[in-house]
Formats: C-alpha cells, sequence, structure tokens
C-alpha cells in the first residue's frame, strides 16, 4: 500500500496552455480521496498525471517514498480504471481479468486464484466464461474493477467509472466502491464531475477550478464552511442560492439588505434580514458595513423555508417571491422561486401547498446564511 504525494505539480500543453497548476496534494496510504469539479478544471488530466499517461511539465510526484516523474506507467505499481471499461470483446471474463497479469508472466494457479478471489469479492463469479457483449453495463463495471484488482496495485486510479451507468445502478456501483475500498485496503484516487458521488464516496474531496485546487476538505466541511463561492455553489444539489446585497448596521444589530433600486443612496430598499449576532464572528463582517462594500449571500435551500408557521415567526428574515415550478420528489419538494430578480431555490416538506405560479412569503434560516466578498468570492464568514 503506498501514500502519493504531489508537490507543485503543473501540466503544459502546447502553445503554453496551462492544464494544471501548483497542485498540491499530500493523499495518505488507504485514504479515499475524489478529485471533482466541472469539465475541463483538470481532474483528469491530474489522475493521468499520477498514472504516467501524462507527462509532468513541473513539480514532483511521489507514490510512497519513491519519486516517479520519470518511472514508466508499468512500473508505477498502480491500476487504472476508465470510463469506458476496455474490456476485449473475444475474451471471456476469465480472461479479461488475467490478461495483466499473463502479460507480467504470473504463474497459472496465482493468476487462477486472484482471478478467482477479485470475482468473489465482486460478486461476478458467476460470469467468468462468459463474454463482455453478454453482460450489463454494471457487470462490465465489475469486471473493469476486477482486472485492476488481480494486480494487487499499490493505488487505484478510477477516472469516472460510472458515467456510464443509469441513475439506479450508478446509486447501488457507488455503495459497491465504497464496501470495496473497505475491503481490500487500498488507496484509491476517484475523479467524477459528479458531487453527488464525492460526497457520498469521499473520506477528502479536492474541489477544483481552471487547473486550480480550489479547496481539500472532509464532505462535511465542504458543505458546511465553503472556502469561496465557487465551492459553495459546487457542492449540494439544488445549489446553494445567492444573493447580492449590503450589510449595515442598526445599533445592536445587524442586517443584509438587498432588493436595492440606487445603491448609492440605498433608497427604495425592499427587504432586511436581521442577522443572528454571532454571525458577525471574530467581527468579520465590521469592514463591510464600514466601508459600505458590497458582498454575496449564500443560502442553502434547505434552510429557504415555506412554513405558515415559521414565517409568522421570523418576520425579520421574510421576503416576497413567485413560485415558478415546484417539483414533487416524494420525501420532499423543491420549489423554484424568483424574488427582486434573483432565482431562489427552496427544498421544503412534501406536504407543502405550494404551487408553481404562486406568489408567497418565504423565511430564511438566517444562522445558516454565508457570506461572500463581491470582489473576490472568497468566503468571509459561514
Amino acid at each position: 500500500m503506498a501514500s502519493v504525494s504531489l508537490k507543485n505539480i503543473c501540466k503544459k500543453y502546447q502553445g503554453n496552455v496551462l492544464a494544471v497548476s501548483d497542485f498540491n496534494l499530500e493523499i495518505k496510504d488507504k485514504e479515499f480521496i475524489i478529485l471533482v469539479g466541472p469539465s475541463g478544471c483538470g481532474k483528469s488530466t491530474t489522475l493521468r498525471m499520477i498514472a504516467g499517461l501524462e507527462e509532468i511539465s513541473d513539480g514532483e510526484l511521489y507514490i510512497g517514498d519513491k519519486l516517479v516523474n520519470d518511472v514508466a506507467p508499468k512500473d508505477r505499481d498502480i491500476a487504472m480504471v476508465f470510463q469506458n471499461y476496455a474490456l476485449y470483446p473475444h475474451m471471456t471474463v476469465f480472461e479479461n481479468m488475467a490478461f495483466g497479469l499473463k502479460l507480467r508472466k504470473t504463474p497459472k494457479d496465482e493468476i487462477k486464484r486472484r482471478v478467482e478471489e477479485a470475482a468473489r469479492v465482486l460478486d461476478i463469479s458467476h460470469l467468468l466464461d462468459r463474454k463482455p457483449k453478454a453482460l450489463s453495463g454494471g457487470q462490465r463495471q465489475r469486471v473493469a474493477l476486477g482486472r485492476a484488482i488481480v494486480r494487487e496495485p499499490k493505488v487505484f486510479l478510477l477516472d469516472e467509472p460510472l458515467s456510464n451507468l443509469d441513475a439506479k445502478l450508478r446509486a447501488q456501483m457507488r455503495t459497491e466502491l465504497s464496501k470495496l475500498h473497505k475491503r481490500i485496503g487500498t488507496t484509491f484516487i476517484y475523479v467524477t464531475h459528479d458531487q453527488t458521488e464525492a460526497m457520498t464516496m469521499g473520506d477528502r474531496i479536492v474541489v477544483m477550478k481552471d487547473g486550480l485546487i480550489q479547496q481539500v476538505d472532509t464532505p462535511t466541511k465542504l458543505y458546511d464552511k465553503p472556502a469561496n463561492k465557487f465551492v459553495a455553489g459546487f457542492i449540494g444539489s439544488p445549489q446553494m442560492n445567492f444573493i447580492e446585497g449590503m450589510l449595515l448596521r442598526e445599533g445592536e444589530d445587524i442586517f443584509f439588505e438587498f432588493g436595492t433600486e440606487d445603491t448609492k443612496t440605498r433608497k427604495g430598499v425592499k427587504y432586511k434580514i436581521k442577522l443572528p449576532a454571532d454571525k458577525n464572528y471574530k467581527n468579520r463582517l465590521d469592514p463591510y458595513i464600514e466601508d459600505e462594500k458590497p458582498v454575496i449571500a449564500g443560502i442553502r435551500p434547505e434552510h429557504v423555508l415555506d412554513n405558515d408557521e415559521f414565517v409568522k415567526a421570523h418576520p425579520e428574515t421574510a421576503v416576497d417571491a413567485h413560485v415558478d415550478v415546484a417539483e414533487m420528489m416524494g420525501a420532499e419538494t423543491y420549489l423554484y422561486m424568483t424574488c427582486e430578480g434573483y432565482v431562489i431555490n427552496a427544498r421544503v416538506e412534501p406536504k407543502t401547498m405550494t404551487r408553481a405560479g404562486d406568489d408567497i412569503t418565504i423565511a430564511f434560516r438566517s444562522e445558516f446564511m454565508h457570506f461572500f466578498d463581491a470582489e473576490t468570492e472568497k468566503t468571509i464568514v459561514n
């Protein structure tokens, strides 16, 4: 087993195109770490550099204690599972899983032992004599995993391995992969653009944008304490709501105001949301109040309520909204609304009577509001 260390890793393509910039990450032995971000953010390029399929332009890559920048992929003791499975159609499942071991001239008895053990772990023992065309998508994915497992590598690299599966099977395979990681106790580095996969599977998540790491943390901390507006918006579904406005102090109280007709004079302010006293943690909001600097407020859909009792009890956080769409999801309902030109999403009780086309009053749970610098988009306070 092995740790993986990336120190100041960069990847430049022809024309000085920077795909990955100053990537620093320490991955512990047996950790399940996930690289997540939108298409083109550099996550697959980073994985391919770890695999040795892409040359590193700058920086140092260690697997265990060994510098592997110039080590061939076959000598890195890693195994990679691709999005398209890459199975040989003319070979049986057994032959596909055994192929890499045969190339390494592993004894036949050892090949048989490893393949049968991997097949048992993945529950595909009954498929060993079949060809890939006779398998479902989920079964092919397990064969691809099995081919990697039999290698007994120090590090598993998985590049969007579930993206070709349907939603139900994807959810099932997420569980299977998590169980597999615990069972074989190997370092997993997993790439996905799906934040649901990232949140449900990873010990830690690396959020990337434009070739740069935005934040590395546990799923809970990423969700509750995002480092900037991008991370806050990327993690969570439906995504966090954002409203630009100003902060002001009246006596001992601090308010967030928005819906202003004239931002300079603040005439015609539509809404003032009262904030809890502890929201001004370490007086971080003070400079924005004193210098009248704009901020972006963020609030997650589950903290936007249409419950009449809550709204009446919290008039200091209430706003009016028009419901554009109401999606009944079974266990909950999603409301997609507009308020002063801003899109507001809410995740509410399934028994709600709110329907598309309604004009309603909603209230924010202001203790859960996040604030970001309007210019840098960095977090001021969570």
